[in-house]
């Protein structure tokens, strides 16, 4: 059975109908108009709501309004707009400010749990304070407009850069004692002379996870070209890796432990102690760990006078060691996707990748600031 009209049948008089034909047969009539002139006559003609939305190619809602205007108001009524409807006040510049500063400011800075904005958070507070504010305009705010206004500022409250703050209050001092070491490393390469002194870059990489699979991979195959990977996983615990790169040889001196403790430091220094000729001095670029400056290092270099020259980066400026970078291709080259059965095959196959490196070597040059340095 079919659906019956929400708003009834009704008749036009012949009048009517003459005059909503002639507004649909005028070429200089509004098109608003004309839409509801076609709406009532295939109305009075007994056309279903949704028949008649769907051949004048609007929503249904569209013409139920027009045939409810009709039966409380008239004709007129339904041929045209409520006072008040139309384009809307366009903001004003203050009004575009107060939403701007309120973006740049913290939720949790104005008595709300969350620490970022969303689009929609932001429009719910604008309208609470707008009014006491003295920006009334902004109470029908919508999030479409809150997110234009944002954009065209280029404000997203709602993403977070992060950023590397300059704590260190000697760090352009510490910054320019590493790039002397990196100018003196050049000039050996362009002069090709010995010199009495060793150079290493050294750092720690703790916490590499030796993680074991549940189930065997599947290799790619014609049909999948990716290997297969059971989701579960086992783990055998974690290591840390110390290691040093020989500035001119780009050589790569690992040493693989449990922790990165003062001792496992003093065992590396004994490890380039023994690798080097006694009678030149081992100058080495390093971050400001606490276990390159504690009482057990301390201890060794006394014991080694002369042996040792530690030149330490600054205060989070380790990305001035150049074997961060060679951690980096360590990372993506062996560690990703790394899968053992055992801690001791992890290591096993750190100590191989080394010697991998090491048979053909890759010696990394400084760049950054190289101009400016002058020794």
């Amino acid at each position: 059975m079919a659906r019956p009209k929400k708003y009834g049948r009704f008749e036009l008089t012949d009048q009517e109908v003459k005059y909503l034909t002639n507004i649909t047969n005028t070429r200089t009539e509004e098109a608003q108009r004309v839409q509801r002139a076609k709406i009532l006559l295939l109305s009075s003609a007994g056309m279903s709501n949704v028949k008649i939305a769907k051949k004048l190619d609007i929503h249904r809602n569209s013409v139920e309004l027009c045939l409810r205007k009709y039966t409380s108001s008239g004709m007129e009524s339904a041929l045209r707009d409520d006072a008040g409807r139309g384009r809307k006040a366009v903001l004003s510049d203050e009004d575009k400010t107060y939403v701007r500063n309120l973006a740049c400011q913290k939720p949790s800075e104005l008595g709300y749990a969350q620490e970022l904005w969303t689009v929609r958070s932001l429009q719910n507070h604008i309208r609470r304070t707008c009014i006491e504010a003295g920006y009334p305009s902004l109470l029908s705010i919508v999030p479409s407009t809150v997110n234009k206004i944002l954009n065209d500022a280029d404000i997203k409250p709602h993403k977070i850069r992060y950023y590397l703050e300059k704590r260190d209050p000697e760090f352009e001092k510490k910054m320019d004692d590493v790039l002397i070491v990196y100018k003196q490393i050049e000039m050996q390469f362009e002069t090709n002379e010995e010199t009495n002194t060793i150079t290493i870059s050294y750092d720690e990489k703790p916490g590499i996870q030796a993680i074991g699979n549940v189930a065997d991979d599947l290799p790619p195959t014609m049909k999948h070209g990716f290997v297969g990977r059971d989701s579960e996983y086992k783990r055998f615990g974690t290591v840390s890796l110390l290691a040093g790169m020989d500035l001119m040889t780009g050589e790569i001196i690992p040493l693989v432990r449990d922790t990165h403790k003062s001792a496992d430091f003093v065992d590396f220094l004994k490890i380039l102690d023994e690798k080097y000729d006694k009678a030149k001095k081992i100058k080495i670029v390093l971050d400001n760990h606490s276990a390159h400056t504690s009482k057990e290092t301390r201890k060794y270099l006394e014991q080694h006078p002369g042996r040792f020259e530690f030149v330490f980066t600054p205060k989070h400026g380790s990305w001035l060691n150049i074997i961060e970078s060679f951690f980096g291709k360590f990372a993506r080259a062996c560690l990703k996707g790394i899968r053992v059965k055992s801690k001791d095959e992890l290591v096993q196959r750190i100590y191989q990748y080394m010697d991998e490196v090491n048979a053909q070597p890759v010696v990394y040059r400084w760049k950054y600031k190289m101009d400016d340095i002058v020794i």
